[in-house]
């Protein structure tokens, strides 16, 4: 019987958002099904529309439930209502084709396998049992094989894989949870495994299982094997034998860098790293990134040479049915369970995608390539992050399980791309209200990276719709990211200072709005200043429309330029210089340099030859560093500052207030903790409370600098941003002394406080000054 008009009411229902490629119409449909309403449900290029019909109090109901309860992959972002006339249309609710009007959708990432789909893997009677591309609408692939928009198996990179007749029923059937799920696949119809070892290694090549079993025998007998992940090749070793991990990081020129390791499972983590709930939380979500956590110090296992010289360990979980199988199913022949995970490119270039490409890039790297003929669309690197003790996450690469999901923006953007800097260069592109981060790119030195860069932008603009009428671009003259954006502009791109756009960053990633200004704390390694020297050490008054250098740690000497910054012991020399502090024999920067390098440096700052001012804070770390014995040459960036900070973790408690940084006239010196630090090493000192007490010394300047900027701008909000800030114990301690004194503090959570977030600051900055002009 049909209830009376009254009683019935009809609403069109429009959903913005990540709500395609994502089961959010079957589950419109099962909504609207449960409540017993009618209507239809349809993708448009704009998002979702629904038309619901039936009693008020379900109707109600119904878009209650869309936004509070969506798809797991789902992120709505609005819902509009608008009443309609009643139709009385007796019938069911129906998922309609979908309306190619024009407009925008967003893409999810791409995300881990998920339960359900374990499950089957693991289920011997259900036929995808061990289907190494097991997935659903809710997990695996997105980003990574999406080649256009709207998204449709068509765009995708398994467009090459015609469905058999059961999965295209699975695919047409609302019921199923692998309706319009664009990479379905079973055994009899998706993509396929294949071992191929190296030349003469004298093993065979191998498919599908037998290519996965050879697989696990090779990295159980010590070998290296390149294996094809969602975004791109990694190389894998046992973590737990030190001669495979060591050949592995020879042949990579890794140098003293740690390696990210994956797990098997949760029982081979906790044996390795202590592991806190909200750490457990980010470890095993369906972004699955890479977790630095607090390494065990006994009975790990591991090889030395997977993280050397660092308290941390990044872990990470099986994300695809590949890793899952490369462990081993339960009853299978026992393999490694701890696994060195890292990006399959040699030192310095992109990660590698193509199958024929990875032959040629890996080879003397990998003794065999486990690979698929599921093309990748996009290079996608494995994001990173940190939690911090209040259970926030600090992501210091944002990639994998991220891109292409946007960032809502506090104040309009016109069309424009932001290209970064020249280190953990990461795009972004930006319209309206929304951000769009590309991929982790890398370091724009080689001309790989460079090509990587310009298909970056190509894909994100494909899949956003956005046509750059802006360009913008570091100020630094010998930036490859501020060359490349002129070409791509084919006019001068609009140029952002450094230190500037780390701000920006970090009040855009908060919401402020165009009127807001803080006092930003910009510490990194290098940034091209407005007066033409290095700058890295420096307190802002920042808006969007500008900026004002308020205070800046004293400058010093930078002799040799890069050969400085990768010889601390030279740092800590210019340093000591800097401060009028003798280079007496005794001290271990002084004891690490040959006597031909103490010639040539003291002539080079004498003279001031080759010797670039710098204000950096990220230079001092690393000065520091050599001055009290923990790190005198650098095999990778930023290695002396990440010693100095794991010296400082282990230091038991000390009762010494700590050293001062002098201040006059914007400017804070580091010449007293110089003196004091010397003087505790003649005390014999322990190295690990010395980097300590430099810890606090920093940041007790922070908070005496914010509070003099304070009584000169009135302002209490400080922002804290640049790659020094990934530094967890002078994080904290600057948010705790600043907190304590009053300040609102503003802290990078899903944007990287790195060169990896400066091109949100670029964007916001150049949509400002555009404005202006």
């Amino acid at each position: 019987m049909t209830a009376p008009a009254a009683q019935v009411v009809r609403r069109r229902v429009t959903v913005r958002g990540t709500v395609q490629g994502v089961g959010f119409r079957p589950f419109v449909h099962r909504l609207a099904t449960d409540l017993t309403l009618v209507g239809f449900v349809s993708n448009t290029a704009s998002g979702v529309l629904i038309e619901v019909e039936g009693p008020p109090d379900g109707v109600a109901a119904f878009c209650d439930r869309l936004a509070t309860r969506p798809p797991p992959l789902a992120t709505v972002t609005g819902v509009g209502l608008e009443d309609l006339p009643v139709t009385r249309a007796d019938g069911s609710f129906t998922i309609r084709s979908t309306d190619q009007s024009p407009g925008r959708t967003l893409l999810p990432p791409d995300t881990a396998t998920c339960a359900d789909c374990l499950r089957e893997l693991a289920d011997p009677a259900d036929r995808r049992h061990r289907h190494p591309f097991v997935t659903c609408t809710h997990c695996g692939p997105r980003f990574t094989i999406a080649t256009g928009m709207p998204y449709d198996r068509a765009v995708t990179t398994m467009t090459g894989f015609p469905m058999c007749p059961d999965c295209a029923r699975e695919y047409g059937d609302p019921a199923d949870r692998r309706f319009h799920a664009q990479p379905v696949a079973c055994p009899g119809c998706g993509p396929r495994l294949r071992l191929v070892p190296a030349p003469g290694s004298g093993v065979r090549p191998a498919r599908d299982a037998d290519a996965l079993a050879t697989a696990r025998v090779l990295l159980g007998a010590g070998r290296i094997v390149a294996v094809k992940g969602l975004g791109g090749y990694h190389l894998a070793c046992d973590a737990t034998d030190a001669r495979a991990v060591e050949t592995l990081r020879a042949r990579k020129a890794r140098g003293g860098k740690p390696f990210a390791v994956m797990c098997a499972d949760l029982d081979a983590v906790r044996r390795i790293a202590v592991l806190s709930a909200p750490e457990l939380a980010a470890l095993t979500g369906p972004r699955r990134p890479i977790v630095l956590l607090s390494r065990r110090t006994e009975g790990t296992g591991l090889a030395p040479g997977v993280c050397p010289g660092s308290p941390h360990l990044g872990v990470m979980l099986p994300y695809t049915p590949v890793h899952t199988l490369l462990f081993g199913l339960p009853g299978d022949p026992a393999g490694p369970r701890v696994l060195v995970m890292t990006s399959g490119n040699r030192s310095g270039e992109p990660i590698v995608t193509d199958d024929d490409e990875a032959l040629t890039r890996l080879a003397g790297l990998a003794d065999a390539w486990l690979a698929h003929d599921r093309p990748i669309a996009s290079p996608c690197d494995d994001s990173l992050l940190r939690v911090r003790p209040d259970g926030t996450e600090q992501v210091l690469r944002r990639s994998r399980g991220y891109v292409p999901r946007p960032l809502r923006l506090p104040v309009p953007v016109r069309p424009a791309l932001a290209v970064g800097g020249d280190l953990k260069n990461a795009l972004c592109l930006g319209e309206g209200d929304q951000a769009w981060f590309g991929p982790h790119i890398g370091d724009m030195g080689d001309l790989s990276t460079l090509a990587a860069a310009e298909r970056a932008a190509a894909h994100l603009r494909s899949l956003t719709g956005v046509s750059p009428e802006v360009v913008a671009a570091d100020r630094h003259p010998g930036y490859h990211s501020a060359r490349w954006a002129a070409r791509t502009a084919g006019h001068a791109p609009v140029l952002v200072q450094h230190h500037h756009a780390h701000i920006a960053s970090a009040m855009a990633e908060h919401g402020l709005d165009s009127t807001a200004r803080v006092i930003g704390v910009a510490f990194d390694g290098t940034g091209y200043g407005d007066d033409g020297t290095v700058w890295g050490g420096e307190i802002l008054l920042a808006g969007y429309t500008g900026f004002r250098r308020l205070a800046r740690l004293a400058p010093a000497p930078l002799p040799g330029g890069d050969a400085g910054v990768a010889n601390p012991c030279r740092l800590a020399l210019a340093r000591l210089w800097a401060a009028g502090l003798p280079w007496d024999p005794d001290l271990p920067a002084v004891a690490a340099c040959t006597p031909d390098e103490l010639v040539v440096v003291e002539r080079q700052l004498a003279r001031g030859v080759a010797c670039a001012a710098t204000s950096s804070m990220g230079r001092l770390f690393d000065a520091v560093s050599s001055l009290v014995g923990v790190c005198h040459r650098a095999g990778y960036e930023a290695q002396a500052a990440l010693e100095l900070e794991a010296a400082a973790s282990s230091a038991r408690e000390d009762g010494a207030s700590g050293y001062t940084f002098g201040f006059a006239d914007g400017v804070f010196d580091p010449a007293p903790v110089l003196g004091a630090l010397v003087a505790d090493l003649r005390r014999g000192t322990p190295a690990p409370v010395l980097a300590a007490r430099f810890h606090r010394a920093v940041a007790r300047a922070v908070a005496e600098a914010c509070r003099r900027a304070r009584q000169d701008t009135g302002l209490a909000t400080v922002a804290l941003s640049g790659g020094v800030f990934a530094n967890a114990l002078l994080e904290e301690e600057c948010a705790r002394l600043l907190s304590e004194d009053g300040f609102a503090v503003l802290r990078h959570g899903e944007v990287p406080p790195n060169d990896g977030g400066l091109a949100l600051g670029q964007l916001v900055v150049a949509a400002h000054l555009r404005q202006k002009e």
